[in-house]
This record gives C-alpha cells, sequence and structure tokens, in this order.
C-alpha cells in the first residue's frame, strides 16, 4: 500500500508538472503563429487542443508510465521464482502471459486509427458548439435554429459511431486478455497439479504458485485496460505534435528596439513599403501588387479605396502579422524583419475596426495597451477618447465588467475604448483603421479632436471609408485590387477629377460626408 501510494504520488507530481509545461508550450506557440495560423483553424477545435488534447497527455503519464515499469518487473519475478522451483510450470505460464501482453500491441494500429478520428471529431464537435454559442443573436434573428440543431446532431452522430467502433475493438482486445488470463492460470493448475503427481512439487505450494501465477498477470492487464486510454492520447498527441511542427510564419530579428525621432515624449518613425506584394494563404489574387509609398517621421498618409482594396493588409503587414512575399517594409530606416516582434509592437498603436474585448472590466481592457500605467495616466486616456462621460455613468466606474466580447457595450463605446488604448500606448507609429467607422456623429465630433491631438508629433496611418476623416493628411493614397492607383493632398486630388474624386462624389450624393468640406 505505501508503494501503491508512493508510484502514485510521484506519477502524478511529474504528470501535472508535465501538464503545465505542455500547456505553456501549446499556448507559446499558438502566440507565434497566430494569425496566420488562425485563419485554417476553428477557434472551437483549438480550445478543444489546450484542454481534452492536453488532459489526455497528462493520462498517459500519470497512468502508464509507472505500471508499464511494474508490468515488466512483477512477472518477471513471477517467472523468475517459478523457473527456481521447477522450469516447467514457468514454459506453461510463458505462452499466455506473452498472448496478454502482445494483444494490445497487434491490434493497436486499428484502435489508434480510430482513436485519431475519434478527437478529430470531438474537436469539430467543440468548434460547432463554441459557432453556435458565439452566433446565438444571428441564430435566433434569421431563424436558423433548426438548420444548426441537424449540423450539431449530424456531428454528435458521426461521433457516437466513430465512438461506438473504437469500443468495439477495444471490448474485443479486452475480452481476449481475460480469456488469456483464465487459461494462464489454469495451465499452472494443470501443470502444477501433474507435477505434484510425479512428486516433482511440494502439494502445499500449488496453491502459492496459481496465485503467483495470477498476480503475473494483473500488472499486464492493468496496463492492457491503460490501453484503451492511450489510444484517445495518441489521438490527442498526433494533433499536437501537428501544432507543434507548424513553421512559424513571422521570426524575431536581431534588434532590441526601434529608434524613436525627435519632437514629442513618443515622437515619430518613418514608414516606407517598396514595391511590395502579399497573397494571403490560399487565395488566388494577390491582396497587394507593387505597393510603393513613404511616410516621413510625424506626417499622416490616408488609405482609402473600396473593400477589399488591401487597406486593412498594410496596417497588418506594419504589425508583422504576415511577412510579405515580395519587395520589403522599412520602419526607422530598417527593415520590419530586422526588429525583435515586442520591439516593433510596442511602437505601433492600432485602433482597428473590429475591437475585441475580454470578459474583464472596463479599466483592465484599456490597460491592456499598457498594464503599467498610473491611475492618472489611465482616467486622462478615458478623458481624451471622450469615454468620461459614459464611465461616470456606470455603476462601477472602470471597475464594471465589460461581459464576454464587451458584448455589454454598444459598437461606439467598444471602439471608445480602443481608442482610449491606443492614447494609453503612446506609440509612435499610430494606424487607424476605421476608428470612428462605429461611432454616431456626435461622438465622431468628439473623437475627431482627440484623434487630431493623439496623431501630432506621431506618423500616421488613417485608413477610412468615409473621407471627411482623412481629408486634412498630409498624403492621400487611393487603392484599388491591391494597387496604389493615385496619390496626393485632399485638394489636388479633387481638382484631377480622377478616382478620388469620384469616390468623393458618390459620398457626398448618399450622404455620408457629413459637412461639406470634403467636397471644397
Amino acid at each position: 500500500g505505501l508503494l501503491h501510494w508512493l508510484e502514485s504520488w510521484i506519477a502524478h507530481d511529474m504528470a501535472f508538472r508535465l501538464l503545465a509545461d505542455l500547456r505553456r508550450q501549446l499556448f507559446a506557440k499558438l502566440d507565434a503563429l497566430a494569425p496566420a495560423f488562425l485563419v485554417r483553424r476553428r477557434t472551437g477545435d483549438l480550445v478543444s487542443m489546450a484542454t481534452h488534447d492536453v488532459e489526455m497527455v497528462e493520462y498517459f503519464f500519470a497512468h502508464t508510465v509507472a505500471p508499464a515499469f511494474v508490468a515488466v518487473l512483477v512477472p518477471s519475478a513471477v517467472l523468475a521464482t517459478l523457473i527456481v522451483f521447477d522450469w516447467r510450470l514457468a514454459a506453461a505460464l510463458v505462452p499466455f502471459l506473452a498472448l496478454v501482453a502482445l494483444t494490445p500491441i497487434f491490434l493497436r494500429r486499428r484502435i489508434d486509427r480510430l482513436a485519431a478520428k475519434t478527437r478529430e471529431s470531438l474537436g469539430d464537435l467543440n468548434a460547432q458548439a463554441v459557432d453556435s454559442v458565439q452566433g446565438l443573436t444571428e441564430i435566433l434573428a434569421f431563424q436558423q435554429g433548426g438548420n444548426k440543431r441537424a449540423q450539431f446532431l449530424e456531428g454528435v452522430k458521426k461521433q457516437q459511431d466513430l465512438r461506438l467502433s473504437f469500443h468495439r475493438e477495444l471490448s474485443a482486445q479486452s475480452a481476449l486478455v481475460e480469456v488469456a488470463t483464465v487459461f494462464g492460470g489454469l495451465a499452472i493448475v494443470v501443470t502444477g497439479a501433474l507435477l505434484v503427481l510425479q512428486g516433482a512439487v511440494d502439494p502445499a505450494l500449488l496453491p502459492l504458485f496459481t496465485l503467483m501465477a495470477m498476480a503475473a498477470f494483473l500488472p499486464i492487464s492493468e496496463i492492457a485496460e491503460v490501453g484503451k486510454q492511450l489510444a484517445d492520447t495518441l489521438g490527442a498527441t498526433q494533433r499536437l505534435y501537428a501544432v507543434e511542427h507548424e513553421p512559424v510564419p513571422v521570426t524575431d530579428g536581431p534588434l532590441e528596439a526601434v529608434p524613436i525621432g525627435e519632437g514629442s515624449t513618443a515622437g515619430g518613425v518613418e514608414v516606407a513599403f517598396r514595391n511590395v506584394g502579399f497573397t494571403y494563404p490560399g487565395q488566388p489574387r494577390p491582396a497587394l501588387q507593387g505597393v510603393s509609398f513613404a511616410v516621413p517621421a510625424g506626417a499622416s498618409v490616408a488609405l482609402v479605396g473600396s473593400s477589399g482594396a488591401g487597406k486593412t493588409t498594410i496596417a497588418q503587414l506594419l504589425l508583422r502579422f504576415w511577412d510579405p512575399q515580395q519587395g520589403a517594409i522599412d520602419l526607422a530606416g530598417h527593415r520590419l524583419d530586422a526588429y525583435r516582434l515586442d520591439a516593433l509592437r510596442r511602437c505601433v498603436a492600432l485602433v482597428a475596426q473590429d475591437t475585441y474585448l475580454f470578459n474583464d472590466t472596463l479599466g483592465a481592457n484599456i490597460r491592456i495597451a499598457r498594464p503599467e500605467a498610473s491611475e492618472e495616466e489611465l482616467a486622462d486616456a478615458v478623458h481624451q477618447a471622450a469615454l468620461e462621460d459614459f464611465v461616470a455613468g456606470l455603476p462601477q466606474g472602470l471597475d464594471t465588467p465589460v461581459g464576454e466580447r464587451g458584448m455589454a457595450l454598444s459598437g461606439g463605446q467598444r471602439q471608445r475604448v480602443a481608442i482610449a488604448r491606443a492614447f494609453l500606448k503612446d506609440a509612435p507609429l499610430l494606424v487607424l483603421d476605421e476608428a470612428t467607422s462605429h461611432l454616431d456623429a456626435l461622438s465622431e465630433r468628439a473623437v475627431h479632436g482627440a484623434l487630431a491631438k493623439l496623431m501630432q508629433h506621431r506618423t500616421t496611418i488613417v485608413i477610412a471609408h468615409r473621407l471627411s476623416t482623412v481629408r486634412d493628411a498630409d498624403c492621400i493614397l487611393v487603392m484599388d485590387k491591391g494597387r496604389v492607383i493615385e496619390e496626393g493632398r485632399h485638394e489636388d486630388l479633387l481638382a484631377r477629377r480622377g478616382p478620388y474624386a469620384r469616390l468623393v462624389g458618390r459620398q457626398l450624393a448618399a450622404g455620408q460626408v457629413t459637412d461639406g468640406r470634403a467636397a471644397e
């Protein structure tokens, strides 16, 4: 009993420490692979991998390694003892021990294949569940409850069929092991009885030999039982192995910091795109083709054009979510891939069109930009982002939970949280990707003043559909199908009566330009 307790304690201590290391490594790998890897995998499947699959690997180390050692030690000791008394007893036992030990090995291939399919099916089922829960509002609004339920039940049926096939194989294996165990004990009884009749063995020892023989089968049969879980473990391990050996698309460079320009506390940095071409994996059409432009330190450039023109791709390349396949991007006189990723991203504040908020307090969601910021700096960021009145009306102020994905806030409020993050980060390069797209007219005017202050002495890249937000930029780039087709200042582009002038005209006709300055 003491040895059993000690074995269990050591095995689980090792397994749980391995489990923690494995989870850390998995999240570190996903961090290095994102967002390129996430485009090809479903969120629910990755969640299943980080929870269920890792737990299955823990089971192997806690319940297989030590029992496997015992399964070798005990039968070896029993056989050695039987050989000492009479080798014929050991010879009678060996075939059945071998059958019990080798059965899981010979039947392993089909069971492992079924287990791998079962784990993949379970990952798909979890992904469906996550999709359905996250998209519940749309499912109800578009009356797709029946269809989604049918799809989910189809996944459940597939999982059930695979699981039944898996356990059918395991049940056959278990039955064979039990039969071999019984016949092994019977072989010792019959052989021992014959040896007793011949006077070769003391009759009083026969019950002891029988008990020893059954004891030899016990740890091996336990390994066979563990083998049921081992098949699941191998299926989970294959999935984790695939992630671990996925090539990392973006890696660190040697430079530890980005040289910051003079002029303010943060300064500005020069940005240059040199004949950049980029195609998303699996997409036939390039997102960017031969894009070249330069933004001096402290200047602003606006990117306009229809959806799919490549504007957001430029923002993602600046943050090195991806690397271009052609050309190069320079920041402060060095290629982007020359910097460490953390050093690069510290210098870029992104206000994206779709802001993700964590299931935490409002203050914690803003502090994600700079966790070490003081309360005064946090309050100033809230003030600059025109969130002060909203925060004052909350029951717990900045300590108010925002709900999962920020569901307790409106779209405009979530957008202003993103702007507050940018103020708090105080980075020299500012990327505004449709930063005011979810704001009403009153909030937009309030935030425009704050953004104007934020843009001072910083290099700014503004991406917008509404042209009223880009007219004051030092340079405007008009994009179409991944190319820059026109560039210049607002007044110059209007005078040319080219693509930019036509975009302004269409927005004026649609009433999207709110104050007429864009038409001057």
